[in-house]
Formats: C-alpha cells, sequence, structure tokens
C-alpha cells in the first residue's frame, strides 16, 4: 500500500532539479507496482473471529538481526462483542505456540490453519473487558512484501517488520484485517547490546541487562493503530533529532538510519520537515503530534508508511513525501476494504504530486503529462478494485495509485481550491472515521456537505467507471468577442458512454489567451462563450487537470448567409441560458419563453445592434422538464424545445 520499489526509469523529460534530488510522483507508483507484482496473486482474508473489539496490545520480542528466530509474548486486552467462550486471532502455523494465559492461568488452545483458538474456562459476557496473554516463538513465515526479513547491511545484521497487507500473522498473534485497531500499543524488543531497536511511537527507555549482553527497548504509542502497522527494526543504527514547527506545537521527528547513510539522511531531512508543515496546513493537524514523526531504514527497496515511524531505503524527496501523505491517508483513516485502497495510496500519490507542485512549479505540466501518459496507457481499468483476493490488482500502480491520485486532482478542479481542501479536511476530523476505517462512500459525503455539488455521477463514472474521454472541440468566432464551441467525446472503455466533467478551453492568438469552462453534461453539447478578442487556437486543458488522451480541435469557418439566426447555449439547459441572435434585419426583437402547457414564464425585448446581440437568462428557478423558446423579429419567427 505505501511500499516503494526504487529503480532506473526513463526519464521521460523530467525537469531536473539540485542536486537531481527530484523524482517524478509517478516513478513512485510505478516502484511499488513493480514490487508487489513479483509478490504473491493472492491475498487471504484474515481467519480472527469477530466476536471480540481489540483494545491494547502489549507485545515483548526478543531477536538477533544475526538469526531469523523470534521469541515473544502478546498480552490483548479486548472487549467481547458476544458473550462467548473463545476467541480466534490470526497467527501463522510455523509459529509455535507454547501456552496461553489469562490473568495467570493456563487456558486450552487449539490451531486451526494459519489461527490461534483460544478457550476461555467460563464464559465471558458482551460487554467485558479481558486480556489473555500469548507465549510464542519460531521462524516467521515469509508472505506479501516480505513480513519479518533478516538480512544484512555493510556487513552488519539487520531485521526488520513490514506486513502490509496481511503479514502481521506471520510474526506474530493478532487481529489481521480491516476492521479492528488498538487503541494503543507498548512494544518491548529485546536484543544484542550492539544494536538499537526501533518501532511506533516514543521511546520510553533503554534497559541494558544484568548480564550486559542485551538491551530492551520500551516505545508506548497512545494512538488507535492497525495490525499491519505495527512495526520493528534492529541494526546498529544511528539517531539524530530534529523538530518542526506545526502551529504552536513543536514535533519531534527522529531518524534511525545506518552509519553509512546518515550524512545523506541528515542532508535529506529538511524536505520531510518542509512537506509536513504544508501537509498539517492544508490537511489537516498531523494526525500524531503529540508524540513524533520518524525514518528508520531498511534494506527493502522503497518506503512503507509504519504509524509515526516509516521505513524507509533512503530519504528522496517524492518518497519521503508519499509516505509521510499516508500518516494522514492510511494511517489515521485506514482504507475500510482493498477495494478502496485509494483512500491510502490515490491520496499520498496526491500528497507527495502536491508538494512536489508546490516546490517546483516550472516541472507541474511536465510531470502531470508523464502520470496521465501512465493513466491512459490502457483503455480500462477503474480505481475500484474489483479482485481484493488479488494484490497484484490491489496495489495496481496505473489504477490505485496514480489514477486514485488524479481523482482528487479532478475534484480539486471542479470544486475548487477552497471547498475541496475544506472537505478534505472535514473528513479527516469526522470523529467517526478519524484514527479508524473509511469507505469512498464517507469522502464523498464529506465532499458533498461542504461544495454543495453532488458528486453521485463523478464517483459513478470516475471511480468505477472504467476508462477515460478523448474530446474533440469544434469550435467558431461569435463577433468579435466570442466564440461558439461544440464538444464531443468518445471513450475508452464501454462501462462509460459519456464521462460529465468541466473542461478547461484556452482561447489564444498571438498576443493573447483566455481560458473558459464548459460544463460537459451531454455529448455535442454546443457553447457560446466570451473571450474578448478573436483568438487562432484553442487548448484542451492546457494544464492537464483531467485524465484524457488524445485531444483534438477544429476551428469551423463562420457562416456569412446573411440570414437571421438563433444559436442557443446549452441545451440541455445549464444557468445561464446563452442565446445568440444575428444577422438580423431589424434593431429589436422578442423573446419568449413557455411551458409545455403553454403558459408564458419570461418575455424579454432584445436591441440589436447591427442585427446582433447575446443574451444571459438565468435558469436557475426553473424546474426539470421541458420549455419552448420562441424568437419574433418583424418576418422572423423562430422556436426551439429546450431541455431541463
Amino acid at each position: 500500500m505505501r511500499i516503494l520499489i526504487f529503480f532506473m526509469l526513463i526519464s521521460l523529460g523530467a525537469v531536473a532539479q539540485p542536486a537531481d534530488e527530484y523524482k517524478r510522483v509517478e516513478e513512485i507508483a510505478a516502484m511499488e507496482r513493480d514490487a508487489h507484482q513479483r509478490i504473491m496473486s493472492r491475498v487471504d482474508a484474515t481467519l480472527a473471529s469477530d466476536n471480540f473489539d481489540v483494545k491494547y496490545y502489549g507485545c515483548r520480542w526478543e531477536v538477533d538481526p544475526a538469526v531469523r528466530y523470534i521469541v515473544g509474548n502478546i498480552t490483548v486486552y479486548f472487549v467481547a462483542t458476544n458473550s462467548t467462550n473463545s476467541i480466534t486471532l490470526d497467527l501463522m502455523n510455523p509459529l509455535v505456540t507454547d501456552s496461553v494465559k489469562q490473568r495467570g492461568n493456563l487456558l486450552a488452545f487449539s490451531r486451526p490453519t494459519n489461527a490461534l483458538k483460544i478457550d476461555f474456562a467460563s464464559t465471558i459476557n458482551s460487554g467485558s473487558l479481558d486480556s489473555v496473554t500469548i507465549y510464542y516463538k519460531g521462524i516467521p513465515a515469509t508472505t506479501g512484501f516480505g513480513s519479518f526479513i533478516q538480512s544484512s547491511h555493510a556487513g552488519v545484521p539487520v531485521m526488520w517488520s513490514l506486513s502490509e497487507p496481511y503479514g502481521s500473522r506471520d510474526w506474530w498473534p493478532c487481529k489481521n484485517g480491516l476492521n479492528d485497531k488498538a487503541d494503543s500499543i507498548d512494544i518491548f524488543v529485546t536484543n544484542p547490546i550492539a544494536y538499537k531497536a526501533a518501532s511506533n511511537g516514543l521511546l520510553q527507555s533503554e534497559i541494558i541487562s544484568a548480564g550486559g549482553t542485551k538491551i530492551t527497548a520500551h516505545w508506548k504509542h497512545r494512538y488507535p493503530i492497525a495490525s499491519y502497522l505495527v512495526c520493528f527494526a534492529v541494526t546498529n543504527y544511528e539517531v539524530f533529532n530534529n523538530t518542526v514547527q506545526l502551529g504552536n506545537i513543536n514535533c519531534p521527528m527522529q531518524t534511525y538510519c545506518y552509519p553509512e547513510s546518515r550524512a545523506a539522511f541528515e542532508a535529506n531531512t529538511q524536505f520531510t520537515l518542509d512537506a509536513m508543515q504544508l501537509f498539517h496546513n492544508h490537511f489537516g493537524d498531523y494526525p500524531f503530534i503529540r508524540e513524533k514523526y520518524g525514518h528508520v531504514q531498511f534494506g527493502w527497496g522503497g518506503g512503507m508508511e509504519h504509524q509515526t515511524a516509516t521505513f524507509i531505503v533512503n530519504n528522496n524527496e517524492a518518497l519521503a513525501a508519499h509516505e509521510l501523505g499516508h500518516q494522514w491517508f492510511g494511517d489515521k483513516i485506514t482504507c475500510g476494504s482493498w477495494e478502496d485502497i485509494w483512500l491510502n495510496e490515490g491520496f499520498a500519490t496526491y500528497l507527495a504530486a502536491f508538494y512536489m507542485e508546490n516546490k517546483y512549479p516550472a516541472s507541474i505540466i511536465t510531470n502531470r503529462r508523464a502520470i496521465l501518459a501512465n493513466i491512459t496507457n490502457y483503455p480500462s481499468g477503474s480505481v475500484k478494485v474489483t479482485d481484493t483476493n488479488s494484490v497484484n490488482r490491489i496495489f495496481d500502480g496505473r489504477l490505485s495509485y496514480n489514477k486514485g491520485s488524479y481523482l482528487l486532482n479532478m475534484l480539486r478542479f471542479k470544486l475548487g481550491d477552497s471547498a475541496f481542501f475544506k472537505g478534505i479536511r472535514q473528513y479527516q476530523a469526522d470523529p467517526s472515521l478519524a484514527y479508524g476505517f473509511a469507505r469512498t462512500a464517507d469522502l464523498k459525503r464529506h465532499l458533498e456537505q461542504v461544495s454543495g455539488q453532488d458528486l453521485t455521477v463523478f464517483f459513478n463514472q470516475w471511480y468505477a467507471g472504467q476508462g477515460h474521454p478523448s474530446y474533440y472541440v469544434q469550435w467558431s468566432q461569435a463577433g468579435s468577442n466570442n466564440v461558439k464551441i461544440k464538444m464531443q467525446q468518445t471513450t475508452s472503455d464501454p462501462s462509460v458512454t459519456f464521462f460529465e466533467m468541466p473542461v478547461p478551453l484556452k482561447f489564444k492568438n498571438a498576443t493573447q489567451e483566455k481560458t473558459v469552462i464548459v460544463d460537459c453534461k451531454v455529448n455535442g453539447e454546443n457553447f457560446l462563450k466570451y473571450v474578448g478578442f478573436i483568438p487562432d487556437t484553442v487548448l484542451v486543458d492546457p494544464e492537464y487537470w483531467l485524465i484524457s488522451d488524445e485531444n483534438t480541435s477544429r476551428k469551423i469557418a463562420t457562416s456569412n448567409s446573411g440570414n437571421a439566426a438563433v444559436e442557443v447555449f446549452p441545451n440541455p439547459l445549464q444557468d445561464p441560458l446563452t442565446i445568440y441572435l444575428h444577422d438580423f434585419k431589424t434593431n429589436t426583437a422578442t423573446i419568449s419563453l413557455y411551458n409545455m402547457a403553454g403558459q408564458l414564464l419570461m418575455k424579454k425585448n432584445v436591441a440589436l445592434i447591427n442585427g446582433t446581440e447575446i443574451i444571459t437568462l438565468n435558469t436557475n428557478h426553473l424546474p426539470r422538464g421541458q420549455y419552448a423558446l420562441k424568437v419574433f423579429a418583424e418576418d422572423f419567427t423562430y422556436t426551439q424545445r429546450l431541455i431541463k
């Protein structure tokens, strides 16, 4: 979900940044996609029972980074959601369960495939708080992206965890799905004294054993956390600290890096501090502001957004921004189903792009074009995950990452900056979602509440639908200041026959330019827009806000028939209704609007200058239905049926 594999990517014309640190955001999605495609092709659902709600994990692990082995005990505090005599946790079979205790008393247990079933001596009533402690050991299995890794760097042993999506059960007993977060955790890691252990939250102590050969680090985290975001890493880390001003709070940032990488991590940490301020200001308070943010270096070729402790291969700027973005989107609010993985990955990709665009504005167009080239490289595919049993589909870089990020780009354009950012902050602040789980409908609801727009069609077409449009724009001059526009589109996949979306068009000549927006509702729609000059060229979506491809335009020669004519834009009605009268032989005309019962709704006398005039009418007050527009001028009569 937020794991990134670095590799050499063809330049595609990216604008170089100082010290070559700038990496285009679409590279990150490609890195992650390639990583996921090298691993398992199927995801097994959690086997944990749903009759209890986890409140707390107390985790004690003893490891040696030179040896692939773990000895642990996990204390689970939980509330029974139904009266029950047993609960089941996820735990892979290669791990051996020595015993299970409840308040010091041994409990019976069994080991169904990849699970741990615990039987209680008496019934636990619904709503009761209780706890168990599980003692276990063994060589962890390896699933997912490598959930428990023993490796080396510069000849020094290193060990780390990376549990997304379902790898937690490979190395510790827990609830492994997307339906239950522990309210808090404590983690104690014991290892040989030559090494340091990093984990979630704040370091409380490092206590050396009586014999002086081992050290135990205690990390405390007091925010809700999904099991796949619980982590630890152990090697000969060097540690350095920074702070960042977030509002009136100085938030710590702590880096655990390999000694050979310290100079590079120190040099690049400011990028992350800058991104923290940017995201804090635009998307809401840093979610774990009472504790810290951290980087922990590991050997996997990218990054993983473990809560408050991102594991990262190196401090690359775009990679660091992507993983940081997950602290808001993926960690604080976690997708409630892998179907909605874009709420994690699309957002993180968008936040990285947002950071890069703010810092390197000269590269905006180049990099948006590169991302769009990736999205439109294939004609089909939805942001909504249609096969949640496939890791490759869940973590599809083109769809979940890049197309997901572009849905946010389009929503920002459609709603405007004020409503977009306010809606995202409201989504982040929703007490029913914050530090819990969300679905796409939750995001939609908040954006609609803030903007006042109905986004049902948008999400049906752009999130659940497949493919993208190609726009064909025909236009002609209408007098000296206006242009007539006919908008047509074809779609790359038959699941959507027409994509509704406002489309920006930039009209220009050698000395002037103006961008107008046409809100396309039906194919073949006509518009009349004021530009204030005579253009010779139109550019479709020149700043690349929209998912589209192979857009074309054509200028149509203006008719000089000399016959009086009326042109109405748009039909079906949108506000305002524009009526273009031209080539009239008289200086006056009358416009009337009737409903289908023949009742006169509006009448307007119009003065014509040189037989031409453009009139705009407010139609917001009209109910849905059909209407008749009539225009009279001496020997001229015109009638057109309008639909709203």
